[in-house]
């Protein structure tokens, strides 16, 4: 493990940060809220942080090995987390250090649970930081570094399949930094046009960025105390639909469609498979909640598509208070936090290519029983995946339930109930945001113990950075290789 290496690449990344915490500042000026000092601040320690460690651990050429991959990508992120919650604590909004640091890490990882009772207090700038680290989080703070590293002299290939899923490293481009540059690229114009439409439907260019930004990372932080609710606009939350939709899809299709058109999205598996699900989904919801929530089944319709959307594609948005729907309705939402959107995408929780593949996986086993002696390869897209894939699923899938059951376990002996201790468990690892009952959508995490605000971050590191890349460094045959 070549120490320079790793603490070199996490001070360019604490250097990239400390740059982009003058978009902020910025605001933080216009605004004239007070905040500004806080990000001066933020800016120096950070900055400077980045520049020691850049400096003295500078060398020639390297490329990155397997290992360091790992302790790199799970460095960078909490490095990340760290210095990104310095304008919370100089600026004095959070009570303790322990809110400053799980608002900044649900703001990372795209979870958007909050410990905030009231969002519109806040100043100017820290609203803007605390979406834009959704923005910065969606694309991966080291996805966005591989455009970077590469001048440095850095190979960065391990650095994208430690951030990646198994599942989702897929080379679209020959070089990791083409791959990248692609990625940005995309996120860019995806971005800037949800800006566009945002203002276009009515709503204000401060608030248009914030939902940008979470909406584009599927994040969910609003500047609004009741979310998406408060605009009431039919236009606003059809955008803010399409565009969750649209993050929550494998960012390759996106590039792919510009090359050959509609039929890669038709083509694929696993959209299809993500499209399928949310409809069926809107209709179950949908038809519940006409009359016994709503008048008129357009009603129920446009709340029912868009909690349905927000939920699958974890980003957490509301314009209802769902935890106050049939209970029918509360279990379907609960569902798909399981779920979650693409591979490849900004999107937590499982991932439907994972669920295609265990769904391919059961029926294989079925058919041996039928049929013992044939040889049955699980296939996605015509192509037979290999046998590594399928145990990496499988297993992923066991940790995942695992960890959701110890975390549940575990809140609910520091005296959560359970719908709140299931539901808070879910949506952190998932990186959902609200939960249900306690922690649903009208209200926050505020009231969670310390302790279980302290395993609530640790769940949303988990879920970002998809189990194992944090789980790895915990297995003793890592640091003995």
């Amino acid at each position: 493990m070549r120490l320079r290496v790793v603490l070199y690449i996490v001070g360019v990344i604490n250097i990239f940060v400390a740059l982009a915490m003058l978009a902020p500042l910025l605001v933080a000026v216009v605004y004239n809220d007070g905040d500004a000092q806080a990000f001066v601040k933020s800016c120096v320690v950070s900055g400077a942080l980045g520049a020691a460690l850049f400096v003295a651990f500078r060398g020639g050429p390297v490329e990155v090995g397997h290992r360091e991959g790992f302790v790199i990508v799970a460095l960078s992120w909490i490095s990340t987390v760290l210095v990104s919650s310095l304008p919370f604590v100089f600026s004095g909004v959070f009570p303790s250090f322990v809110d400053s640091l799980f608002e900044t890490t649900s703001g990372i990882t795209t979870t958007g649970a909050s410990v905030v009772s009231h969002i519109e207090g806040l100043p100017h700038g820290i609203l803007f930081w605390r979406s834009m680290t959704h923005w910065l989080g969606g694309i991966g703070i080291v996805v966005l570094s591989l455009a970077v590293l590469p001048l440095l002299g850095i190979g960065g290939m391990q650095l994208y399949k430690s951030e990646a899923s198994v599942v989702s490293a897929e080379k679209f481009a020959p070089r990791v930094k083409e791959m990248a540059r692609i990625i940005v690229i995309v996120y860019l114009v995806l971005s800037f046009a949800l800006l566009v439409f945002l203002v276009m439907a009515g709503m204000g260019i401060f608030d248009a960025f914030i939902h940008t930004f979470g909406t584009i990372a599927t994040g969910g932080y609003s500047d609004k105390n009741i979310s998406v609710e408060y605009f009431n606009n039919p236009h606003i939350e059809a955008v803010i639909i399409v565009f969750m939709v649209v993050g929550a899809t494998n960012f390759s299709l996106h590039y792919r469609f510009f090359h050959e058109g509609y039929r890669v999205y038709t083509r694929d598996d696993e959209f299809r498979f993500y499209v399928t699900v949310m409809a069926v989904a809107t209709l179950v919801v949908t038809f519940d909640i006409a009359g016994a929530r709503f008048e008129g089944f357009f009603t129920a319709l446009r709340h029912g598509l868009f909690q349905v959307v927000s939920i699958m594609t974890t980003t957490g948005y509301s314009t209802d208070d769902f935890g106050s729907w049939p209970f029918l309705s509360q279990m379907v939402l609960f569902s798909l936090m399981f779920f979650g959107g693409s591979a490849g995408s900004t999107t937590g929780a499982i991932k439907c290519i994972r669920l295609v593949l265990l769904v391919k996986i059961g029926y294989r086993e079925i058919y041996r029983l039928i049929h013992p002696h044939a040889v049955a390869p699980v296939k996605l897209g015509g192509k037979v995946i290999p046998p590594e894939v399928v145990s990496a699923v499988m297993g992923f899938t066991f940790l995942y339930i695992t960890v959701f059951m110890v975390t549940s376990l575990l809140l609910t002996a520091l005296g959560l109930d359970i719908l709140t201790a299931i539901s808070s468990s879910a949506a952190t690892l998932g990186n959902i945001g609200p939960g249900l009952a306690a922690a649903g959508p009208a209200s926050n995490y505020a009231a969670v113990p310390e302790p279980g605000k302290w395993l609530l971050i640790f769940n949303m590191l988990l879920g970002r950075l998809e189990l194992y890349t944090l789980l790895v460094l915990l297995a003793p045959a890592f640091w003995r290789g």
